[in-house]
Parts: structure tokens; C-alpha cells; sequence
């Protein structure tokens, strides 16, 4: 008999990311380990386990460096809508959160209808749901 485990709590839904973008991600997720170890290693277990596409290939529906994405705090029955962006570009007050915060390494290469579980700084472990995901808006 096989023993079968929930797959809520253990698949992972597939991600995808833009390869030109990994080496700059992982030199993030290096330098945030001294400080938070577990965002450093699960922002590089979510590299490891991506699927990685040219940036011409990539789905305007993926969650990117710039794209801005609604999701469902499944725990709280909330909705927030964030842009997911590198650290010097963060602001909360603006709704643009770091790729080195456990819910912008959550989001990360996920598309809408994707549920993945996320741990918070304050060690709680919650699930989202990515409702909508627009692309980034290129400044010149």
C-alpha cells in the first residue's frame, strides 16, 4: 500500500523565470544569508527549481523583477496588490516589495490560479493565491 501524502502542503506549483535575470538573483539571495538565511535559501531554491526562458519567451502572465500582481492572503481573506522589484527599489508605502522579502520570493515565476505557501518574518506559515499578474512597464 502506498502511502499517500496532502498535496496542498508539498507540491510546489512550477515556476518560471527569465534566465538573463538569475545571475543577479542569486547574487542577492548570497548576500541577504548572513542576515536572513532562510529568504537567501529559499529565493535559491525557488532558481533551482524554475524553469528558465529567454526573456523574448517569457509569458506576460509570470511574475517578474517589475510585474505587478494581486494575490489572495488565503490565512487573512485578503487582496493586495504589489509590484515585485529589487531591493534598492523597494518601498511598501508605494506597494513595491522586495524579491528578499519571503512573500516577493514566494511570488516569484508564478502565474495566476498558482497557490504556494510562504513563511513570515514572524515564523507563520500562510498560503496565497495569484489572482492577476501584469507585466512590468518599461521606463525609459
Amino acid at each position: 500500500m502506498t502511502k499517500v501524502s496532502n498535496p496542498a502542503s508539498t507540491r510546489l506549483p512550477k515556476i518560471h523565470l527569465d534566465k538573463t535575470l538569475v545571475g543577479r538573483l542569486e547574487a542577492l539571495a548570497a548576500s541577504v544569508m548572513r542576515r536572513s538565511p532562510e529568504v537567501g535559501e529559499r529565493l535559491i531554491d525557488e532558481i533551482a527549481r524554475a524553469k528558465l526562458v529567454a526573456p523574448n519567451k517569457m509569458r506576460d502572465d509570470v511574475i517578474t523583477i517589475g510585474s505587478v500582481v494581486t494575490y489572495r492572503d488565503l490565512d487573512m481573506a485578503r487582496e493586495h496588490t504589489v509590484s515585485v522589484v529589487y531591493p534598492e527599489n523597494a518601498n511598501i508605502e508605494e506597494g513595491r516589495i522586495s524579491v528578499l522579502t519571503p512573500v516577493g520570493v514566494a511570488l516569484l515565476g508564478l502565474s495566476p490560479g498558482a497557490t504556494i505557501s510562504w513563511v513570515t518574518r514572524d515564523d507563520e506559515t500562510r498560503q496565497l493565491e495569484v489572482l492577476e499578474v501584469r507585466p512590468p512597464v518599461t521606463h525609459d
